[in-house]
């Protein structure tokens, strides 16, 4: 069940403090993201999007698949934002927002957007994914590094496997009182099967759509999800 943004907000900006520290404790964590990164295939010097950019994580993984990039995270948690500001060797532009509209906060277009383990927090995704699709120039490539595990029953028990006995117990311990890896753990529950957010992408125009899965324990379970916005003549 979806809970409205500034409640996501909270969440987050309560666990701002050691939320590196227990995503560091999963292997690849990093890895995978600068996969998604690179599987965009941008140019030399493009201009990206981090899109609920966290505490940097993705932005350093963008930074090292595109040394020469300008790169804009934007984020509705304060507290998450203070954390990635902090960080040495980002050189990027971070910026306040909502992602369910980052168009009111942020001036497009850019070549490629990257969203990591955000539009499942989405109150309404079909909003996020129409507001996000004008930020692109025609041509450019949107990542929605993800988990998806609707599809198959094995990746479902994995996930939840991992998190009653990893992430939960972990958050206790690194967030006591916060029920944020709980909500974690149901919003991956929740959310499309790799079809289901295929189809979702193609409904609001996004071209190209295709998925790539990630190598190790989460294959099945976390995704690349690449589209693309139609240049003008496929429009």
């Amino acid at each position: 069940m979806a809970i409205p943004a500034q409640d996501v907000a909270k969440k987050f900006d309560g666990v701002a403090s050691t939320y590196d520290f227990l995503t560091g404790l999963n292997p690849g964590y990093g890895d995978h993201v600068a996969e998604s990164a690179r599987r965009m295939r941008l140019g030399a010097k493009p201009r990206i999007l981090d899109l609920c950019c966290g505490t940097g994580t993705s932005t350093a993984a963008i930074r090292a698949a595109y040394p020469d990039a300008e790169i804009v995270g934007l984020d509705i948690s304060a507290g998450m934002l203070e954390r990635a500001r902090n960080k040495k060797g980002l050189n990027a532009t971070f910026v306040h927002g909502d992602g369910m509209d980052p168009g009111a906060h942020v001036q497009g277009p850019f070549d490629g957007i990257l969203m990591a383990y955000g539009i499942r927090n989405m109150p309404d995704k079909d909003v996020a994914l129409a507001n996000v699709l004008p930020l692109l120039k025609p041509g450019g490539v949107i990542a929605f590094h993800e988990y998806s595990v609707a599809d198959s029953k094995w990746s479902t028990a994995v996930w939840n496997t991992v998190c009653w006995t990893i992430i939960i117990p972990g958050g206790v311990i690194t967030a006591p009182g916060s029920d944020i890896y709980t909500y974690l753990r149901r919003s991956v529950i929740d959310f499309d099967g790799v079809a289901a957010f295929e189809a979702r992408l193609q409904r609001h125009g996004f071209v190209d759509v295709r998925t790539e899965p990630m190598a190790g324990w989460q294959r099945g379970i976390l995704h690349t999800f690449l589209a693309r916005r139609a240049e003008e003549a496929e429009a």
